[in-house]
């Protein structure tokens, strides 16, 4: 089983601050010394969040089951210096260089389609919804790497529930943000925006799949996704929709980003499977980002670890057909 018992050691404790702080905040506060010994802690911690992050930093969580445990937690800096998140650059330290120019007050999701009660919410009012929970979960990019993030947020399926889906919604549907004035949206990804996911709805109400708002214990940074995201652990990660701005409930799988680029190489489940390749290399074995060179090779678990979960929701199917 991967599912343990809550851990009274926070996050925050087990992983001191400063091993995983921004070596570039120390470098800036070097280069600035008198403003950082005014700034303190907190002018550090801002360097790591660009100037858009608005909200106050810490969010109050509470301890969840849901965890995955007994892994070393990836430090921050890794978390926050190696992305995928096109919006601001292809490569993986643009989102850091770039997020800088992305808002995250005002914000608003507004949720549309196959619903009894459709809804805007105000970012404010999604982070007092439910209370806060801290999950530990394993991360899998598509590209072999992976992270251990102790993400914040609660339960999808607990907005899901305010908007009263009809029978008829099969299927949810993320867009995110698309601002030029806010993002330089790189012709060079390839990339027809917005960028667009989706889920069966019994993926999205899945207990396990996380409506995001923080990691180690603070607001997201714009480079992973702020203010709102989603995480669905034994998914590839491109599946977790970043700085969502709109939820739709539809009745046919929608069209979903890297599906539509590239569907040989992105199906629309991307479930991780060892047992079926990438068309480019193989998903048998990962790379865990921040550990040492000599550990970072792994063998890759099916469903990401998560299998226990959720193999009953892909009973019956192919998992090399409906990759």
């Amino acid at each position: 089983m991967l599912i343990l018992k809550k851990n009274d050691i926070p996050s925050s404790e087990i992983t001191p601050k400063q091993d995983y702080l921004n070596r570039r905040a120390f470098m800036a506060g070097a280069a600035a010394a008198g403003l950082a010994a005014v700034a303190g802690t907190r002018g550090l911690r801002g360097m790591l969040h660009p100037a858009g992050v608005e909200a106050a930093e810490k969010l109050n969580t509470i301890k969840s089951p849901l965890s995955t445990t007994g892994e070393p937690l990836t430090p921050l800096e890794d978390i926050t210096h190696y992305n995928n998140f096109y919006e601001f650059g292809v490569n993986k330290d643009d989102p850091a260089k770039n997020a800088g120019s992305l808002h995250t007050r005002p914000w608003a999701v507004k949720v549309e389609g196959l619903v009894n009660k459709p809804r805007t919410f105000d970012i404010d009012d999604l982070l007092k919804l439910r209370p806060m929970e801290e999950r530990v979960y394993r991360f899998r990019c598509v590209e072999a790497w992976s992270m251990v993030i102790p993400w914040a947020g609660y339960s999808l399926s607990e907005l899901i529930k305010q908007c009263d889906p009809q029978s008829s919604a099969k299927f949810v549907q993320f867009i995110s943000l698309a601002d030029q004035k806010q993002e330089p949206l790189p012709w060079s990804a390839g990339i027809q925006w917005p960028y667009s996911e989706g889920l069966r709805m019994d993926e999205a109400m899945h207990p396990l799949t996380l409506l995001t708002f923080g990691l180690y214990g603070e607001v997201l940074p714009n480079q992973d996704g702020a203010p709102v995201r989603v995480i669905v652990p034994w998914k590839y990660g491109f599946k977790s929709a970043k700085s969502i701005v709109k939820i739709r409930f539809v009745k046919n799988q929608p069209n979903t980003t890297w599906n539509d680029m590239a569907s040989n190489e992105y199906g629309f489940y991307s479930n991780v499977n060892p047992n079926h390749d990438h068309p480019r290399w193989s998903q048998k074995r990962e790379r865990r980002i921040g550990f040492p060179i000599w550990k970072q090779m792994q063998p890759t678990l099916m469903f990401n670890g998560y299998g226990d979960q959720v193999a009953s929701l892909y009973q019956g199917m192919d998992l090399n057909k409906y990759y």
